[in-house]
C-alpha cells in the first residue's frame, strides 16, 4: 500500500470519529435543551418539564401547538390532574399544558405525573411568584379567594406562556369531554383578546337558572354607588361573563397592555373598594368585566356548562350532561368533594394520588367514619 493511500485512510477516520463526537455533543445539548430551560421574567419557567417530543403524526402534519394553561393550588391538585386527563384522552392535538403552581406544589404535581398514565403528556410546570400581587390583593375574610394569589394566575397569560400567540385559560374544576381543538379555533373579531361564555346567554342558564336576579348581570360584580365606576358608562344591566373557561389571542393581550390594565383596576379596589359587597362570583371578574367591557368574543356555551358545583346543576338531566363539551363545577360544591352534581362522570377521569396527600371526600366514608 502506497504512503498516499495510508495518508488517506487516517484522513478518513479522523473525520469520522470527529463527525462521532460532534454527534454525540450534539445530543446531549438537546437533550439538555428539552428537559430543563430557564426564564429570566418575573413569572418563570423554573425548572420546566417538558415531556416528551411531539407525537410523529404531530410533526409529520406540522400541527399548531396548543397552549392549555391550568392553575394548580396543593388542596385542588386532583382537579387539576383530572382536567388534563380528559383533555389528553380526547385529542389528538399537539397540547403543551402549563401547569401553574407554587414552590412548594411543584414536588408532588411532578411525583403524580410520572406514576400515572399521564406520563405521555407534554407540560411545563410554572412557578407563580406571588410577589406580583403585592399592593394589588385586598385580604377578606368574606372572601376566601383573595388570599389564594393563583386565582390571579389567569391575569399573566403573555408572562406564563411568553412565546404562544394563542392560549386557553381554565379552571382546575372542570373536565373536557370534547376535542379541545375546537375550543381553540375559536374565532375571535379583530380587536378582542379573548372569548369568553356570558352568563346570561349560556346554554347553562337558560336550562337551570331562574329569577337569578344581579347574579348574571355587571351590577353583581361592582359598586355602582362609587364615582369611579360611575363614569365608566357601563350599562349595570350588561350580562356578565364567566372567566373560568377562555381563549386569549395574546398578540392582542400584549399589544393592548391588558394585564397593566388589569392590575390598574385591582390596585384601585384595594384603594377605593369598587367590588359588589355582594360579589355574584370569582373575585377575578370585576376587573376583566371592566376591562373587557363590550370588548369581548364569546365561545360556544357548550364548552363552558357551568353551576354543578351549585344546586342548580341537579337539574341537569344525564343527556345534556353528556352532550357538554365542557363541564364546570363552578360554586361552592366541587367534584372531589361529597356534594357536588354528577361526581361519577368526573371520577371517571381522576387518577389516584399515589403519595395519598389528596384525597376524594365520599359520603361513605363519612357514615363509615360514623359507626
Amino acid at each position: 500500500m502506497s504512503f498516499r493511500k495510508v495518508n488517506i485512510i487516517i484522513l478518513v477516520l479522523a473525520v469520522a470519529l470527529f463527525l462521532l463526537v460532534l454527534h454525540h455533543n450534539f445530543l446531549g445539548l438537546s437533550s439538555l435543551l428539552r428537559n430543563e430551560v430557564s426564564d429570566s421574567g418575573i413569572v418563570g419557567l423554573q425548572p420546566v418539564d417538558f415531556i416528551p417530543n411531539a407525537p410523529q403524526h404531530v410533526v409529520d402534519g406540522r400541527e399548531e401547538e396548543i397552549p392549555v394553561v391550568i392553575a394548580a393550588s396543593e388542596d385542588r391538585l386532583g382537579g387539576a390532574i383530572a382536567a388534563i386527563n380528559s383533555i389528553q384522552h380526547n385529542t389528538r392535538s399537539n397540547v403543551i399544558f402549563y401547569i401553574v403552581t407554587l414552590n412548594g406544589t411543584a414536588d408532588h404535581l411532578r411525583s403524580w405525573l410520572s406514576s400515572s398514565n399521564l406520563k405521555s403528556i407534554r407540560y411545563k410546570i410554572v412557578n407563580f411568584d406571588t410577589k406580583l400581587l403585592e399592593g394589588k390583593v385586598k385580604e377578606d375574610p368574606d372572601q376566601g379567594e383573595s388570599m389564594k394569589p393563583l386565582t390571579f394566575a389567569r391575569f399573566y397569560l403573555p408572562i406564563l406562556v411568553p412565546r404562544a400567540k394563542k392560549a386557553i385559560y381554565m379552571d382546575d374544576d372542570v373536565i373536557v369531554q370534547g376535542d379541545i381543538l375546537a375550543l381553540y379555533n375559536t374565532p375571535l373579531k379583530p380587536g378582542h383578546a379573548a372569548a369568553f361564555s356570558e352568563d346570561c346567554d349560556s346554554t347553562s342558564a337558560k336550562v337551570v337558572i331562574r329569577g337569578a336576579g344581579n347574579q348574571y348581570n355587571y351590577i353583581g360584580y361592582l359598586d355602582y354607588k362609587k364615582e369611579r365606576i360611575r363614569k365608566l358608562s357601563m350599562k349595570a344591566s350588561t350580562c356578565s361573563f364567566n372567566p373560568g373557561v377562555f381563549v386569549a389571542n395574546l398578540t392582542e393581550w400584549r399589544r393592548q397592555n391588558i394585564t397593566n390594565q388589569l392590575e390598574k383596576w385591582m390596585k384601585l379596589n384595594v384603594e377605593e373598594g369598587l367590588y359588589s359587597r355582594t360579589l355574584a362570583g370569582s373575585i377575578t371578574t370585576p376587573p376583566l368585566l371592566i376591562v373587557f367591557y363590550q370588548q369581548h368574543s364569546t365561545i360556544d356555551p357548550m364548552w363552558n356548562v357551568r353551576h354543578l358545583g351549585s344546586s342548580a346543576g341537579k337539574r341537569y338531566s344525564p343527556q345534556f350532561v353528556k352532550a357538554a363539551k365542557l363541564l364546570h363545577w363552578n360554586g361552592h360544591f366541587k367534584p372531589w368533594g361529597r356534594t357536588a352534581s354528577y361526581t361519577d362522570v368526573w371520577e371517571k377521569w381522576y387518577i389516584p394520588d399515589p403519595t395519598g396527600k389528596f384525597s376524594l371526600i365520599r359520603r361513605h366514608v363519612e357514615i363509615s367514619n360514623t359507626k
